[in-house]
């Protein structure tokens, strides 16, 4: 049996928009960085996230990339249902592990 991929939880800010998209690019890059490369996960927590702009999601739509490139995942916690709609409507949806629930 496979052990359990080693996993991070990254709070996102209150807006993921233009404004804070470096900081928290700046973060997470650091923090798959430090996960093992093939197994590691990153948890995107938004649960207190109340607004993406397109600079935002463009910002994980790169975190993912980057994760996709170590072969690693990234899982969204607490998106919004606008959030939700959102990645469905662009189709990225299919890119993240989806978790509604919190904790």
């Amino acid at each position: 049996m496979a052990p359990r991929p080693v996993e991070r939880v990254l709070a996102a800010p209150a807006e993921l928009t233009l404004d804070f998209r470096t900081a928290f690019r700046r973060a997470a890059t650091e923090m798959l960085d430090a996960l093992p490369e093939g197994s590691g996960r990153l948890i995107v927590d938004l649960a207190g996230t109340r607004h993406v702009d397109s600079a935002g999601l463009g910002t994980l739509m790169l975190v993912q990339r980057k994760a996709a490139e170590r072969r690693q995942r990234v899982a969204l916690r607490g998106a919004s249902e606008e959030l939700r709609f959102l990645l469905v409507l662009t189709k990225l949806d299919d890119l993240f592990d989806i978790d509604s629930g919190g904790g």
